[in-house]
């Protein structure tokens, strides 16, 4: 019976993480075309196509609580997390409905559309799939290009300083020293 004490406390735990983890975002003068545009430009974008994996991934750091205070009920545990998370897969459209709501918030009905037509063209969908790597790339020029730059300033910047001062500092530091 302690057992599952401890594993009901381990769940409540877990159920109150989840549920402060996902903030909610509340509709403010939104409209369904609104919406509907978001909607339109967020499945263009795949924007919340990472959040496929949030519950799936609660349920197994879940179970494995779990397992780890109980190890003995390792088969309940699993078949009874899987279950719950099961029957919680629905929430999902609320997530999207959130996710819509911000698009929504933030862009008029008109740039949504002109978004999501822009990101379901060939140069969209391509920008899309060859933009990160296009990014990566560049910030690998950008790189060396600051390394070039700071390797060429150095060298300048000293070669200048040692015409403009020469040996002064090294020559007025041996003529501060005691002569013995």
């Amino acid at each position: 019976m302690n057992k599952f004490a401890g594993l009901a406390r381990t769940f409540a735990t877990a159920a109150i993480l989840v549920s402060v983890s996902v903030p909610a975002v509340r509709a403010q003068d939104v409209t369904e075309d609104q919406i509907k545009a978001a909607r339109a430009t967020i499945a263009a974008l795949g924007v919340t196509n990472s959040f496929d994996n949030i519950l799936p991934n609660l349920a197994e750091r879940l179970k494995n609580t779990l397992i780890q205070a109980s190890p003995n009920h390792q088969e309940l545990i699993t078949a009874t997390v899987d279950e719950k998370a099961l029957s919680l897969a629905g929430r999902r459209s609320d997530l999207e409905r959130e996710a819509a709501t911000i698009y929504a918030k933030t862009f008029t009905v008109e740039e949504l559309n002109a978004i999501a037509h822009f990101y379901n063209s060939t140069a969209g969908k391509k920008l899309l799939n060859d933009g990160p790597i296009a990014s990566r790339e560049m910030l690998k020029a950008a790189d060396i290009w600051a390394a070039g730059v700071s390797r060429d300033l150095t060298s300048e910047a000293t070669k200048s300083l040692d015409e403009k001062i020469g040996n002064a500092p090294a020559a007025n530091a041996g003529a501060a020293a005691p002569a013995q």
